[in-house]
Order: structure tokens, then C-alpha cells, then sequence
């Protein structure tokens, strides 16, 4: 069966967002444009490392002067609104792609759908950012540098808006306490 390809060359939105409270949430990518909503689920650290690779990535634009970068988001574009309803999910996001378009000034992010496990899928993977009619149902996101900061700096706050780190381990507190290695097991 072909993959489904969905493209928003460029979105209205692009977000990062959760549904379901701290230590319960699912995390999504969400891209919108012409009353046309596409939702795809992933992982909290997936968020984390979408954002910080944008940022890398257009630190280097900017480092090698190969576009019009900003450091900071436009005031304009920053977004705190929820996801658009219905959050319904496209699919589970397994392998991500980043690149820069130098002749359209433009991020290229493309969120793959997870394969089912086994080795014989790992021959027939698919790379990010291809126009391949087989593989992976993948969502598609062209965006400038401008909306980019602002998606960094959303996703960020989407992070940090989980449950509080434990002051000794570092791993997640739950409202009634957690185990705490760093206690020897006991109660934090």
C-alpha cells in the first residue's frame, strides 16, 4: 500500500504539544493550514531533540551565512494556545529528518511513521526527506527560520511542563513521591 505523505508547504501552524496531565500526557506534532489538521504522537525526548536539533541547525545557517536567520522568535509568532481539536493521531512518529532549503530559506522537517519491528524492515527503510511512494506514512512541514525559533521555544515550554525533577536522581516526582535511588529505595 502507498505511504500517505501529508505536506504543509508552509503550515499555518506548527506546534508541539501534549494532551493528558503530567506524568499521564501524550506528546504530538501537529500541523494545520486550510482547515486541514494533521496530529502525529511521539515521545517527550523526541520534542526535546526535534527543538534542539532546529536549533543547531540554524545556528549553522547562520554561522555560514547561508540564509536570514534570527536568534530569537518574533513576538508575533509565538504560540501558547492549545492544539487544535480533534487531536486525532496520523500515526506514532519513529525516525525524524531536518534540513535546510537554501534557495526557499526554509526548514524541512519530516516526521516518519514508526515500522513494525524485524529485520525485514530495517532492509527496506526509507530515508527521510524522499519522495519514495513506498515506506512510511510521513508528515511533511516547510517552514522559515522565524517560525522555527518559535517552535523551539514552544516546544521547550512543552517539556518543562511535566512533573518536577527529584532534587537527588533527576528522574520525574509524582504528586505522591517516588522511589529514589539515590535514597537507597526509599520514599522522596
Amino acid at each position: 500500500m502507498p505511504r500517505q505523505l501529508f505536506v504543509f508547504d508552509p503550515p499555518d501552524r506548527f506546534v508541539a504539544g501534549t494532551v493528558g496531565q503530567p506524568g499521564d500526557r501524550t506528546f504530538y506534532l501537529q500541523a494545520s493550514a486550510a482547515g486541514r489538521i494533521v496530529s502525529v504522537a511521539l515521545e517527550k525526548v523526541q520534542v526535546a531533540v526535534l527543538a534542539e536539533r532546529l536549533g543547531e541547525l540554524l545556528e549553522e545557517v547562520r554561522r555560514r551565512g547561508a540564509g536570514d536567520v534570527p536568534v530569537v522568535a518574533p513576538r508575533e509568532l509565538e504560540d501558547t494556545a492549545p492544539l487544535d481539536i480533534p487531536v486525532e493521531e496520523e500515526f506514532r512518529v519513529g525516525t525524524m529528518g531536518l534540513a535546510w532549503d537554501g534557495d526557499d530559506e526554509r526548514v524541512v522537517i519530516e516526521a516518519l511513521a514508526q515500522q513494525a519491528g524485524g529485520p525485514a524492515d530495517a532492509e527496506e527503510e526509507v530515508e527521510p526527506l524522499t519522495d519514495s511512494e513506498e515506506g512510511p506514512d510521513a508528515l511533511r512541514v516547510r517552514i522559515t527560520a522565524e517560525a522555527a525559533r518559535a517552535f523551539i521555544k514552544r516546544a521547550g515550554r512543552v517539556v518543562a511542563a511535566g512533573r518536577p525533577p527529584c532534587p537527588l536522581c533527576g528522574l520525574p516526582l509524582d504528586p505522591e513521591g517516588h522511589i529514589c535511588p539515590r535514597q537507597n529505595g526509599h520514599r522522596r
